[in-house]
């Protein structure tokens, strides 16, 4: 069966000329993109999306992301992260990987691509897309379309003897 993911399922907004640099002023663009994807721009929104996509692609953990807001004096409570990352993924800002039933990190990448998951140091890296072949998918419900694929290799470092 070949995969195809119908365009009017992507919720992602389309970045605009602005997003990509051409203001030169990242926060300003921050406030931009916020506004595009119908988040109102407000200080822990711009204070939190500063530390998640100013240093390009990248995953983290709620957990992770309050203690940079911590070090960076972004006064934000843990709630307040776990609101806003979710809010920036209904959005289409960002992207949630389920490893397993306790850890879920958010993906700054919204474009087609998959994970490797380095289990014992927790660990997600990028995967291009175009490099996994899905061959087979249960027949679909009645009513239903693939939204996306998520593929995710769990890798562990070998033990040396």
């Amino acid at each position: 069966m070949a995969l195809t993911v119908p365009a009017s399922s992507k919720r992602v907004p389309q970045p605009s000329a602005e997003w990509n640099g051409d203001s030169g002023c990242l926060v300003h663009n921050l406030r931009h993109k916020l506004r595009h994807a119908g988040l109102r721009p407000t200080r822990q929104r711009v204070g939190l999306g500063w530390l998640l996509f100013a240093r390009g692609d990248r995953h983290v953990t709620a957990e992770m992301l309050y203690e940079e807001a911590n070090r960076s004096r972004v006064p934000v409570s843990l709630a307040t992260v776990y609101n806003t990352l979710h809010q920036f993924k209904e959005a289409g800002l960002l992207r949630e990987v389920a490893v397993d039933g306790s850890r879920t990190y958010f993906d700054t990448n919204t474009g087609d691509h998959h994970h490797f998951y380095i289990e014992n140091e927790n660990q997600l890296r990028d995967i291009d897309g175009a490099h996994i072949e899905v061959g087979r998918l249960p027949d679909i419900p009645e009513g239903m379309e693939v939204s996306r694929v998520d593929v995710i290799v769990r890798l562990r470092r070998k033990i040396r003897p």
